[in-house]
């Protein structure tokens, strides 16, 4: 059980530190600002800033998805096993 957890908490750390990064980034207009990384991203990207919109989507799925999975679902799976058994 507590690899499962190391995983979960290896894809929450390194995928909410690049969608932070990419957030600071693009999402924050200044830094006196009360809505820090919350800001809409700008309107004219070039294709690699949309690319970077692209990516921090994905990083917020992959985080969500990797710590449910790793935290609720193969846990889950293993008890229903065992009492099944």
């Amino acid at each position: 059980m507590a690899d499962e957890f190391v995983k979960g908490l290896g894809i929450a750390v390194t995928a909410g530190l690049g969608w932070m990064i990419l957030s600071a980034w693009y999402n924050t207009p200044t830094f006196n600002s009360n809505r820090q990384m919350l800001h809409p991203p700008p309107e004219n990207l070039d294709i690699y800033g949309q690319m970077a919109m692209v990516l921090r989507d994905a990083l917020l799925v992959f985080l969500v998805l990797g710590v449910l999975t790793f935290w609720i679902l193969i846990p889950a799976v293993r008890e229903a096993r065992a009492a099944r058994n």
